[in-house]
């Protein structure tokens, strides 16, 4: 199955514990998440991230807990980023992090994208349940 929807995102800045070397800025969010559409749930999670001293460089991971419903089955998974940009160009991997499914849920694999338009952020999520 593949569903898309628009989701809102809210990321305030956390303490770090390791600081960036040679120009490089380490940073911690907080990630707050509410999906709409056929994935209706809200997430919570946290993201480290580096910026490089060249523009357009940088690198993230960061892992999220869903809870909701995803058409009419109810219950939570877990999302693991992991991205890159270079010059730009960003290369994101975003999947259900293999058995983190919970009730109804159990068993969710997938992948999701990431797409922002004119400042709204937009999934696609392309998955199989149990």
């Amino acid at each position: 199955m593949k569903i898309s929807g628009k989701f809102d995102v809210t990321l305030k800045p956390m303490e770090t514990y390791a600081e960036g070397v040679e120009g490089s800025n380490l940073g911690r969010m907080s990630i707050d998440k509410t999906f709409h559409g056929d994935l209706s749930a809200e997430s919570k999670g946290e993201m480290l991230n580096v910026m490089t001293p060249v523009k357009g460089s940088a690198g993230y991971v960061a892992i999220e807990q869903v809870s909701g419903s995803l058409f009419d089955k109810r219950g939570t998974f877990v999302l693991q980023h992991f991205g890159t940009m270079s010059g730009g160009n960003d290369n994101l991997i975003l999947e259900v992090v293999p058995d983190s499914g919970t009730g109804e849920l159990t068993g969710l694999t997938g992948k999701m994208e990431i797409r922002v338009e004119n400042s709204q952020h937009f999934y696609d999520f392309e998955y199989t349940s149990a």
